[in-house]
């Protein structure tokens, strides 16, 4: 890839002078990418690629109404750059309401500490996820079938707008995905591992004992009984608490979706408790290092740290310049697009609960009867309703670790859930393995965390 768009910068803020007077606003985001896909199931290639692409997209808005178009040929602009203002001012018919912004003028990379994956062969790239395969394959005769997936990509934006923001930035994101499921008769079980960096393609490398985990905890759990359902008390592990607080919390937490939704802008009225008095909860992407992570938004506005939930009480959302303008409130950054092919949407970014005070074998303690559910397999949210199964659990039994059961998923309603927490654990973990999806934008990266949480009146399912 180019080292800057310097060669389109002139030409580009020529057209945005032209028409910025048939607008309220005008915005052009050129993105150039460069990525490898890579997905192995049994051994077997089935994707084995490299692509390179240069496209765009152009955004207007008039009298509130938006107008957007995407173009993968130069050529193009001009035509989509009409088309976008012709649609923007055929449904504008109220006011245009963006919270302001300072207009910036900035070149923004966001450095590796190691190895860029542009300088990493498709073979050696290949090799590493033949090698994972083979670990996992290795494990017992019962693994019936695996899957390894590599993918990363390299972007270079460019942001110019009416307002005479300026800004150029890039950065690397990779992931790898592994699975293996395991087969006995009838029971089949499955252990994934998902790992991504925005820092180093040597994060994905020498992961030889986690990778051959997944394989051993999908075999383990073949002969494991089922969990009897119930509602228990709940003691879930860090990377648990940072799936549950993005997904049942963080969506709900996103402008556009309480904006869209009168009564769940009712249900999210600031100054609401929602749970204990040591329950923090926030999101950001100037945090650094992160997969979240970013100096810019796809609007322009800088990367801020928003706190959502002080001392239980809910306190802030998530915006985009036009929720944050139609609510009065402070934009935080959060307008992001997963590539020129759409709109950018109010999207999570690193999304966390902050550490607690109690040590973690104290949450155990006192529990009669209990579950321990650790890591993940897989969830759905339904509004404020979520579901979610366990990568490995245990019963608790009078305080302690007791039996390893299978089969665990865990549902309930956010609120209550949230109301529900007795116990937040001093330990904590960052999970840079979360791709977001939303409004057909899938696999945008973020990162999630938090501490151990207890939790009472959890609905666990399993054998009736």
């Amino acid at each position: 890839m180019s080292q800057s768009f310097d060669r389109y910068t002139d030409q580009i803020a020529a057209l945005i002078d032209q028409y910025r007077d048939r607008v309220d606003f005008l915005a052009i985001r050129l993105e150039e990418s460069e990525g490898t896909d890579i997905l192995l199931r049994g051994g077997k290639v089935e994707t084995l690629s490299e692509g390179i692409s240069l496209g765009g997209q152009v955004r207007a808005c008039h009298k509130g109404g938006w107008g957007f178009a995407s173009f993968n040929q130069l050529e193009d602009l001009i035509e989509r750059i009409e088309g976008a203002i012709h649609a923007a001012r055929l449904v504008g018919d109220d006011e245009t309401l963006l919270a302001a912004i300072d207009p910036v003028q900035v070149r923004s990379p966001l450095l590796m500490r190691g190895t860029d994956p542009r300088t990493i062969s498709l073979t050696r790239k290949k090799a590493l996820c033949t090698h994972y395969d083979d670990i996992l394959q290795s494990v017992d005769e019962r693994i019936a079938t695996t899957s390894v997936r590599y993918n990363d990509v390299t972007q270079r934006l460019l942001l110019v707008t009416s307002e005479g923001t300026h800004i150029e930035q890039s950065w690397s994101d990779m992931e790898l995905r592994l699975a293996a499921t395991a087969r006995n008769g009838d029971t089949v079980q499955t252990g994934r591992e998902t790992n991504g960096s925005r820092q180093a393609f040597e994060d994905l490398e020498n992961l030889d004992t986690q990778v051959r985990s997944a394989a051993e905890r999908a075999v383990a759990a073949l002969d494991l009984p089922p969990v009897k359902g119930n509602t228990y008390e709940v003691v879930i592990d860090p990377v648990l608490s940072g799936l549950f607080v993005h997904e049942a919390f963080g969506h709900l937490s996103e402008a556009d979706m309480a904006y869209e939704n009168p009564d769940l802008l009712e249900v999210m009225t600031l100054g609401r408790r929602f749970g204990p008095e040591n329950l923090q909860i926030f999101d950001g992407a100037s945090l650094e290092g992160h997969r979240g992570s970013y100096n810019y938004d796809d609007e322009g506005c800088p990367a801020t740290t928003t706190q959502l939930i002080q001392d239980g009480v809910l306190v802030g959302r998530l915006h985009s310049r036009e929720t944050a303008g139609k609510l009065d409130e402070q934009p935080t950054g959060n307008a992001r697009c997963l590539s020129y092919h759409y709109p950018p949407l109010v999207r999570m970014t690193n999304t966390w609960i902050g550490r607690g005070n109690t040590p973690v074998a104290d949450l155990f303690s006192g529990i009669q009867e209990g579950v321990y559910a650790k890591n993940w397999l897989g969830g759905m949210t339904n509004g404020e309703m979520f579901t979610f199964t366990a990568g490995e659990a245990w019963m608790i039994r009078d305080g302690e670790l007791a039996e390893p059961v299978r089969d665990v998923t865990l549902s309930g309603n956010v609120f209550r859930t949230l109301a529900d927490i007795e116990g937040i654990g001093d330990d904590f973990y960052w999970d840079e393995s979360g791709g977001c999806g939303k409004a057909g934008q899938s696999g945008l990266p973020v990162g999630c965390g938090g501490p151990s949480l207890r939790i009472r009146n959890v609905v666990v399912g399993g054998e009736a």
